[in-house]
């Protein structure tokens, strides 16, 4: 599906950033085009004397993007330092971030060589796939040791950090409501009431106090397997851009992407085990569910952008609404519920 912001990649740009990363005369072998993802533009190069790399490259400075979406690319870097003893992921070779040799952000990774779960879920049933569940909660579970000292997105730029997480975090379902003016979006409930139901959840939020890493992406298509002769194992977590210092739980609705992680036994038992905490108190559902609206008000802003269009687009746009209406109808409820 066609990105705005996964602009081209010019051949001298490829040559400009890989001699910046591994110096002049680096020779590219091969290169080809990863359209996987919708954001940045992304490369798969074989490099003499250097091996097979991943070059992510920015959308143009100038282009109209989501508030958190800005030095976005600096934020996956910053992740992929933090989390690299706990959890795996791949290693960063070079962070381009000078717009010098070109003149958008770019970062060279590693390169996995396997093929994403959501690829290869037809083979993941039964036992494979139980066992794969567990070994994805124990890297998760590492993941979340790591914490900071302030909540919200990385980057200052975007204005949405703070050190409590209940005012970090409805600063931030503010800029992604302001967006959705910005770009003439409509929502399928009013903002305002969005608003109201977000504020009435401070007493769940205020229970977080402590910032710890969270991916925010972790849906399928960001996992990397191994799918070798000694059956699959989870290769690494992708695609880090939309990390955030918050809550670790925000992570359980991308595992769990329009499911419920409560359902997920194996992942759970191998979060637990590996020394995560996941005690579904009925705070904590409310934070999830706030956290699904959240995600589901993003995709849907995103892709006006993003320029989304086609018949796949049409049906994404339109599950997202309803899953947004029953996040809300939800919180809603549970709200009456106090009063």
């Amino acid at each position: 599906m066609h990105s705005r912001t996964r602009q081209a990649v010019s051949g001298e740009e490829l040559s400009a950033a890989v001699s910046e990363a591994f110096g002049q005369g680096t020779a590219i072998l091969a290169a080809r085009e990863l359209t996987d993802g919708m954001f940045n533009a992304v490369w798969l190069l074989e490099l003499d004397r250097v091996g097979v790399v991943v070059l992510k490259v920015a959308p143009p400075p100038d282009m109209p993007l989501l508030t958190y979406e800005h030095h976005i690319m600096r934020t996956e870097a910053l992740f992929l330092q933090l989390a690299a003893t706990t959890a795996a992921v791949p290693a960063l070779h070079h962070a381009g971030f000078d717009r010098t040799s070109i003149s958008r952000d770019f970062l060279v990774t590693s390169a996995l060589q396997g093929t994403s779960w959501h690829r290869a879920r037809r083979q993941l049933t039964g036992l494979v796939g139980r066992r794969l569940r567990h070994e994805l909660g124990q890297l998760v579970a590492g993941l979340h040791q790591i914490h900071g000292s302030a909540f919200g997105y990385p980057q200052p730029e975007t204005g949405l950090n703070g050190n409590r997480w209940a005012e970090v975090f409805l600063t931030m379902l503010d800029a992604v409501l302001a967006d959705a003016e910005r770009f003439g979006v409509p929502l399928p409930v009013p903002p305002a009431d969005i608003r109201a139901l977000a504020t009435a959840q401070i007493p769940a939020l205020d229970e977080v106090i402590t910032p710890t890493l969270a991916h925010f992406d972790l849906w399928e298509g960001n996992i990397m397997l191994d799918t070798g002769a000694a059956g699959p194992r989870i290769e690494g977590l992708i695609d880090a851009e939309r990390a955030f210092w918050g809550d670790p739980h925000a992570d359980f609705v991308s595992l769990a992407l329009f499911g419920d992680i409560e359902k997920d036994n194996a992942f759970l038992a191998g979060y637990r085990a590996a020394g995560g905490q996941a005690d579904f108190t009925p705070r904590l559902r409310r934070r999830l569910t706030l956290y699904q609206a959240y995600l589901y008000l993003i995709m849907i802003v995103e892709a006006v952008p993003r320029s989304y269009s086609g018949p796949r687009h049409l049906v994404t746009q339109r599950f997202c609404h309803h899953k947004l209406e029953h996040a809300l109808r939800t919180l809603a409820l549970a709200t009456g519920a106090d009063r």
